[in-house]
């Protein structure tokens, strides 16, 4: 009988689980909104969730990087950001069950997910001491809210064991327990009923839920107003007229639709970067820093970079992360001065390999020496995109282009440093996470329209598409239908050899399903890759097969 009774008293408290769970989410997000106002007031980049967030970016071996690039394209640090957030809520359940089985487990929990909050924000390469307080004040606001919430839970389902008697009509067991469960006792000895331990429970948890939203989305709104902020600064600033413009060519841009346009808009041009949060700089604070294997350090200002005259390039950008056919390639019209007019300001040292530039956030990049100081070749700080001031999430104030070059080793957005040095002494992020040091873009082609899963009506059809052989050029695209000879595709007139150019093909189309596969050669007489490789870790090569269905 005993047993019995004990075993009852085991699952009615069993019931009480959920409640507990319940309490740890709250204190979790009292813990985040605690920590978002102490960011709001100490450090604003200090935030848990996305210290976290990129410590993960950070760690992340490559293959999933680039499944997660594949999957959700420009998306994937939102989908980051959803899948810690859900990472968060499962172990905030867990913590407040383990807090009401076991005290102080779950505070234990949130210690430690304090501790490596902290830990996240301290290691960041534009951390502070300040940055330690928002881990710090979360930790202490989650852990009490839990303490408190789950206790409140224990009295509760001791109150509620007590209520219900043993088949004796003897007092439950849970009156020789742990002292923390027996129900409330009042002055005059009547014991609390479970409604009144509920009852409290669930005004408290509601009021710190709604608190937490409330403060959390507020701070965050705040914080995050500062790019706002920082729009408005980048919107009144006016970029003097370029020295010197690119002349586009009549019979540039071809008028096939679906064609993908000669100049990629910028709300269209791929984001690929290691930000979790778009960076906010200040054009009036920026610095350029030019040092390392030189003669003489150099500081540049916003004012001084731009004082040594704009230039306009047309220069097309590649991730090495583009799979065959991918759309992570983009064509832009730049503003900007040459990196070797910069460089020449601080005189490499004779030995000088590479040059390692470095972001506000503290991504860094292994440039060819060579590919940045050449005569012939146009690597720029580009201060302006498509007519306008670069875009926030494309490295507002100022950000590398180099053609030829993947962006993981060339295209250093928000740029703060440009480090003279060798590829001996240094590495870039990307080199010891499986990623070449040097990486020269491999020319590709693309087939833009028709596009797979749209039917296509029987007669003449126009397939179209771009192709890109930066700083080499484009010399003939060929297309093959059903696997047939090869035929040549008519071109484009190109701006440059360092921007794609548009092509298209007439296609006597009949009824059927017919495989459509093209490629490219270059301005060497190099033809274009058919083997279908990896994007690690040096991009990938392949032709674009794409199955089209003509009704």
């Amino acid at each position: 009988m005993e047993g019995s009774a004990v075993a009852k008293v085991t699952g009615m408290r069993r019931r009480f689980w959920g409640w507990a769970a319940i309490g740890g989410i709250v204190s979790a997000g009292v813990f985040l909104a605690a920590a978002e106002l102490v960011a709001l007031v100490a450090s604003r980049e200090a935030s848990p969730l996305l210290a976290l967030g990129s410590v993960v970016i950070d760690a992340v071996p490559q293959p999933l990087k680039e499944l997660a690039i594949s999957t959700f394209g420009e998306y994937d640090k939102i989908a980051l950001l959803v899948g810690l957030a859900l990472a968060v809520l499962a172990a905030a359940a867990v913590a407040g069950v383990l807090q009401f089985i076991r005290p102080p487990l779950g505070v234990a929990v949130v210690v430690i997910a304090g501790g490596l909050s902290l830990a996240a924000a301290l290691t960041r390469a534009e951390a502070g001491p300040a940055a330690a307080l928002p881990a710090l004040g979360g930790t202490a606001a989650g852990g009490v809210t839990l303490w408190w919430l789950v206790a409140r839970v224990r009295r509760w389902a001791a109150a509620a064991v007590d209520a219900v008697p043993d088949e004796r009509g003897s007092p439950s067991p849970a009156r020789d327990g742990d002292p923390a469960e027996r129900p409330t006792v009042h002055a005059k000895g009547a014991t609390a009923s479970p409604s009144v331990d509920r009852r409290a429970f669930l005004r408290v948890t509601a009021i710190a839920g709604a608190s937490a939203l409330i403060v959390g989305i507020g701070a965050r709104a705040l914080i995050d107003a500062t790019s706002s902020s920082f729009a408005a600064v980048r919107k009144a600033l006016r970029l003097p007229a370029p020295k010197s413009s690119v002349t586009v060519p009549a019979g540039a841009e071809l008028d096939v639709p679906g064609i993908s346009p000669l100049f990629t808009p910028n709300a269209d041009f791929y984001r690929v970067d290691t930000a979790l949060t778009v960076p906010s700089v200040d054009p009036a604070t920026w610095r350029l820093v030019i040092d390392g294997m030189v003669e003489q350090r150099v500081e540049l200002t916003f004012d001084d970079l731009v004082g040594m005259g704009l230039d306009e390039y047309a220069i097309t950008l590649t991730c090495v992360s583009n799979e065959v056919g991918g759309p992570l390639v983009g064509n832009a019209m730049w503003l900007g001065v040459p990196v070797r007019d910069v460089l020449r300001k601080a005189r490499p040292l004779a030995g000088a390999d590479m040059v390692l530039s470095r972001s506000v956030d503290g991504f860094t990049a292994s440039t060819p020496l060579p590919s940045l100081t050449d005569d012939g070749l146009d690597a720029i700080l580009a201060v302006g995109m498509n007519g306008e001031p670069l875009p926030l999430e494309h490295g507002f104030p100022v950000r590398m282009v180099v053609p030829g070059l993947y962006g993981y080793v060339s295209a250093t957005k928000w740029l703060t440093e440009l480090k003279v040095t060798t590829f001996d002494a240094d590495e870039a992020y990307w080199t010891p996470r499986g990623y070449s040091a040097k990486a020269p873009i491999r020319f590709s082609s693309r087939l833009d329209t028709p596009r797979t899963g749209e039917p296509v009506p029987a007669g003449r059809t126009a397939l179209a598409g771009v192709a890109w052989a930066q700083t080499v050029g484009i010399e003939q695209v060929d297309v093959s239908i059903d696997d047939g000879r090869w035929q040549t595709a008519t071109l484009s007139n190109p701006i440059s050899d360092d921007t794609w150019v548009q092509w298209f093909f007439e296609w006597d189309a009949t009824p059927g399903a017919h495989n459509i596969v093209v490629r490219a050669t270059d301005k060497n007489g190099d033809v274009q890759i058919g083997e279908r490789t990896p994007v690690a870790p040096d991009g990938s090569t392949g032709w674009h097969r794409t199955l089209i269905r003509v009704t």
